[in-house]
C-alpha cells in the first residue's frame, strides 16, 4: 500500500451472546491478518486471572469510567449488568486507524448496534450465534468463570440478545469451529477486498 495514499479505515464488528465463540474467532482473524487491529474495550469489572490491562480490556474503576462518559470520551458505552460498564474509547479507534489498520471489535450486542449506527457505511457487523441455548449453557459452564447467579444472568441476556440476530449484516452460526473460522475469513476478505 502506498503510504501517501489516503487510508480509509474500516470497522469489522463481531458480536454475540457471551460464550458463543466470538473471541475465539476474533483471535484467529487477528493472527491471520496483519491488516486488522483489535479494539480494546474499557470496563469497570474486576480483572480475571491472566487478563492484561490494555490488552484484554482497559480496566477502570467506576468513578473513572463515569468521568470518561461525562467527558464524551466513548464512541459507545453500556451498563451491561447492574454496576458493570463496558465501552469503546474514541482514542482506541483513532489509534488503530493511525497504524493504517482496520478495526476489529469483539463486543456485546447493544454496543455493536451503536457502533454500526455511527459507522453505517464503513462497517461490517457479524452476529455469531451458538447452535442452541443448551450448547451455549454447556460452553459457559465449561469456562468455569461464572457463579451460578452470573451464569443465569448471562443465559437470560443471551436469549434477549439472540432476538437482535437479524439486525446485523451477517449471521455466523458457530457449531463447528473450523467451519465458522473459514466463513469469518471469507466475510473479512470480501469486506476488506484482499
Amino acid at each position: 500500500m502506498d503510504t501517501n495514499e489516503k487510508f480509509e479505515g474500516k470497522i469489522i464488528i463481531f458480536t454475540a451472546p457471551s460464550g458463543s465463540g466470538k473471541t475465539t474467532i476474533v483471535r484467529h482473524l487477528l493472527h491471520k491478518y496483519a491488516f486488522l487491529g483489535f479494539s480494546v474495550s474499557a470496563t469497570n469489572r474486576p480483572k480475571r486471572e491472566k487478563e492484561v490491562d490494555g490488552k484484554d480490556y482497559y480496566f477502570l474503576n467506576e468513578e473513572k469510567f463515569r468521568r470518561k462518559v461525562e467527558e464524551g470520551a466513548f464512541v459507545e458505552w453500556e451498563e451491561v449488568y447492574p454496576g458493570k460498564f463496558y465501552g469503546t474509547l474514541k482514542v482506541e479507534i483513532e489509534r488503530i486507524w493511525s497504524k493504517r489498520k482496520h478495526v476489529i471489535f469483539d463486543i456485546e450486542v447493544k454496543g455493536a448496534t451503536n457502533i454500526k449506527k455511527l459507522f453505517p457505511d464503513n462497517s461490517l457487523a457479524i452476529f455469531v450465534r451458538p447452535p442452541s441455548i443448551a450448547e451455549l449453557r454447556k460452553r459457559l459452564l465449561g469456562r468455569q468463570t461464572e457463579s451460578d447467579e452470573m451464569l443465569l444472568k448471562r443465559l437470560a441476556r443471551a436469549e434477549e440478545e439472540m432476538t437482535y440476530e437479524n439486525t446485523f449484516d451477517k449471521v455466523l452460526i458457530n457449531d463447528l469451529l473450523e467451519v465458522a473460522l473459514e466463513e469469518a475469513e471469507q466475510f473479512v476478505e470480501s469486506f476488506c477486498i484482499i
